[in-house]
């Protein structure tokens, strides 16, 4: 069962308007589980690392207590003083009791040591070494000189060395006790249970631990400016994004913790996978209400869309209009078939007046066809407002251009609609009917002269003559040239005066250029029958062979419009002026093609020599040997030339700007030629299209930078104006075999 336009014009609003609601409630509730599920986690985060700083700040406090206290006792001031030796048991029991309660305060696994720096003795896991004097100094400046803390910390390879140089309030140190804390101590202490990765950074932003090393790499300079100055904010906690860790692909957000103990920072990072997977349950069951909201409210547009539409199929039905209205709107259809009788007559006025000028156009063509009757005639003119044609007197005025200036051959059409605009700018409409273009080389008007004698119009017709030759001069940039023909007083022969202007204008050469040229002038030289016979078809097809530099065509197509020319035209003068005229035609042939055989000053005597020859073969022999085949000659050796100079023109385009945004089009707009024409002649010269030497080219120099440059393939693929890698990586494969990575590795190898 078909549904109508309105169905569907209620049933889609209703669903998108639903299926809209449903999904912007799904993501409300998706993003807010989001944001909560975020916020837990950052609180468990938070709450994990405050708990480890208390955990580890409790301990080291302890060691620090320790030392404090035992250095200022009075048996610390005594043991440092004194030289210990192998034999002097008492004191190095002294001093190993007190490490070792220091160790059962503190933390396991934690070696602690006593340096003495009066006597130069040092005391670690029980036993006794004596100190270098370049030990001493080492101890020195590594931990006392340049110093403005008696107490700091240091990492070692093994763990943390904290550092407590004594006495703690004196300048002048006297003695130095070193805890290392190992690796395992600090793990067993912090205890991530969740495996999350904990950092410990010094105020300076140098890391002091890290409890799984393998997970993620922070360490750049960006992240030291970070915990610096975290260091210096009085903010205890927070969130803190870091930037690209080495494993991952975008930033990383961590939570901190700072001590107020010693400035460190404590952080742990939000790990991705941890909330991703607490939101799958949530994703799971978005999707499903999702669907079932979806189905409901498809259910509820159909049922709605049926309720409503239901009178327009009642008036359908009694309309007959149910196969009608299948597939439109059913109000349009109803309405339609309602007002279809009552607008038609209105609808064929509209359109007759839009179709004005196509349609004038069109007569005035047919005139000169001669393919319009009289009772025709009469009717189409009142239709397209023209007054009674028996008042009038008519003349048939062509336009011709001489040259094309400083313009391309392709310009041709685009500079007659130009002089056809001029024309209806210049005449008025009442002294004429609409100017058309005949054909690709000639433009014509039918000028109307009421009450005006033939020396009146006459003269009406030079002076606007002369003033079209100033604008085209002027305004165009070109010289033109004007036949006109006699006043006629019947529209009818409209054909004969067309032809008279074109008999005009074949004498445009003999006067030169910018010739105004009335057929009653020439009309004692062009005798017998006006409407002569010449094949302009055929001229036309043997011209662009020669064009082509096409011998063989030449030669066939030459000898049929020879043979018509002649068969045709029965009367001697008749020929003789279809052949002056094919003779004129190529001279004008050879002007625009910038070629030299016919371009002789003595050109006369071409014309005495054709009209005496009366042997229709020899009249053939001197146009192919002495004409035609020499033009076609030097056509095909300039058209290899123009042909090799555009293919590598075009070659040398791609080679200099492959990196760039590259179209035919683009490099035919930039030579001005047709981008067909550059297509055939390039892949004649180097026997591939343009898009697969653009490509090939453009893959040669991915292997070589894949080769010589660390560029990666994206970024190859980027500057080769590929829009996806993929694409990039899908030709090189299908041109080389392997992908631009495979290459790269194997050329590497080599």
């Amino acid at each position: 069962m078909h549904r109508g336009m309105l169905f569907y014009k209620i049933f889609i609003p209703i669903l998108v308007l639903g299926i809209g609601l449903g999904v912007s409630f799904a993501i409300y509730i998706y993003f807010s589980t989001v944001s909560s599920v975020n916020e837990r986690i950052s609180d468990n985060k938070q709450n994990f690392i405050e708990q480890t700083k208390n955990n580890l700040e409790q301990q080291i406090r302890t060691i620090e207590y320790a030392f404090d206290t035992y250095s200022t006792t009075t048996s610390f001031s005594e043991v440092v003083k004194n030289p210990i030796s192998e034999q002097d048991f008492i004191a190095y029991r002294n001093v190993n009791t007190q490490l070792n309660y220091i160790a059962i305060m503190g933390m396991e696994r934690t070696d602690y040591s006593l340096i003495s720096l009066v006597q130069n003795w040092r005391i670690s896991n029980g036993k006794l070494t004596k100190l270098s004097e370049d030990e001493r100094e080492e101890l020195i400046d590594s931990y006392i000189d340049n110093k403005n803390e008696s107490l700091f910390w240091v990492k070692t390879d093994s763990g943390i060395r904290f550092v407590n140089t004594l006495p703690v309030f004196s300048k002048n140190k006297q003695a130095i006790a070193l805890s290392d804390i190992s690796l395992e101590s600090l793990n067993q202490t912090i205890q991530p249970g969740d495996n999350s990765v904990v950092f410990i950074f010094n105020k300076q932003g140098e890391l002091l631990y890290e409890s799984n090393p393998s997970e993620v790499e922070l360490l750049d300079e960006q992240l030291k400016k970070e915990i610096s100055r975290i260091s210096e904010d009085p903010e205890q906690t927070g969130v803190l994004t870091l930037p690209k860790a080495h494993n991952h692909d975008s930033p990383v957000k961590a939570i901190f913790a700072k001590s107020d103990y010693n400035n460190w920072v404590y952080l742990t990072l939000l790990d991705q996978k941890e909330i991703s997977d607490a939101l799958k349950m949530t994703r799971f069951g978005i999707i499903t209400m999702g669907a079932v909201l979806t189905l409901l409210m498809v259910i509820v547009a159909y049922i709605f869309a049926i309720f409503f539409t239901r009178p327009i199929r009642q008036i359908k039905r009694s309309l007959s209009l149910d196969d009608k209205g299948a597939t439109r709107n059913e109000v349009e259809t109803i309405i339609q078939s309602i007002d279809t009788i009552l607008t038609e007559k209105e609808s064929l006025e509209v359109l007759m007046e839009a179709e004005k000028p196509q349609l004038e156009t069109q007569l005035i063509l047919n005139l000169f066809r001669n393919r319009v009757t009289s009772d025709e005639l009469t009717l189409k003119l009142s239709r397209l407002g023209y007054r009674p044609m028996d008042e009038f007197l008519y003349v048939t005025m062509l336009i011709q251009l001489d040259n094309l200036g400083e313009n391309e051959a392709s310009d041709k059409d685009v500079l007659l609609l130009a002089i056809n605009k001029l024309v209806e700018e210049q005449i008025p409409p009442e002294q004429r009917m609409l100017p058309i273009i005949l054909n690709d080389k000639t433009q014509a008007t039918i000028l109307r002269f009421k009450d005006k004698t033939e020396e009146e119009i006459r003269k009406q017709l030079f002076e606007q003559a002369t003033t079209l030759m100033k604008m085209a001069r002027e305004y165009i940039k070109l010289s033109i040239s004007i036949g006109i023909s006699e006043s006629y007083d019947d529209l009818l022969k409209s054909k004969e005066a067309c032809e008279m202007g074109k008999q005009a204008l074949h004498h445009r050469l003999n006067l030169g250029k910018e010739s105004i040229i009335f057929y009653e002038d020439i009309s004692q030289v062009v005798s017998g029958p006006v409407l002569l016979h010449y094949p302009v078809e055929l001229e036309s097809q043997l011209f662009d062979a020669i064009r082509l530099g096409d011998g063989e065509q030449v030669s066939s197509i030459l000898y049929l419009l020879l043979a018509e020319m002649m068969k045709k035209n029965s009367y001697s003068m008749n020929f003789e002026v279809a052949l002056v005229r094919f003779v004129n035609n190529l001279i004008q042939l050879e002007q625009l093609l910038g070629i030299e055989v016919l371009l002789k000053q003595d050109n006369y005597a071409l014309y005495h020599v054709l009209l005496d020859t009366r042997n229709p073969e020899e009249i053939e022999r001197m146009l192919v040997d002495e004409i035609i085949f020499p033009m076609v000659r030097s056509m095909k050796d300039k058209t290899n030339r123009q042909f090799r100079s555009l293919s590598e023109e075009i070659a040398t385009i791609v080679r200099s700007e492959y990196d760039q945004e590259l179209t035919l089009e683009q490099i035919a707009d930039r030579l001005h030629y047709n981008p067909n024409y550059l297509s055939n002649i390039f892949k004649k010269e180097h026997g591939t299209t343009f898009s697969d030497y653009l490509m090939n080219y453009r893959l040669e120099m991915a292997k070589k930078w894949l080769v010589e440059s660390d560029m990666t393939v994206k970024e190859i693929a980027e500057r080769l104006q590929y829009q996806r890698p993929q694409n990039f990586i899908r030709s090189f494969r299908k041109k080389e075999h392997v992908t631009p990575g495979e290459y790269r590795k194997s050329r590497q190898a080599v």
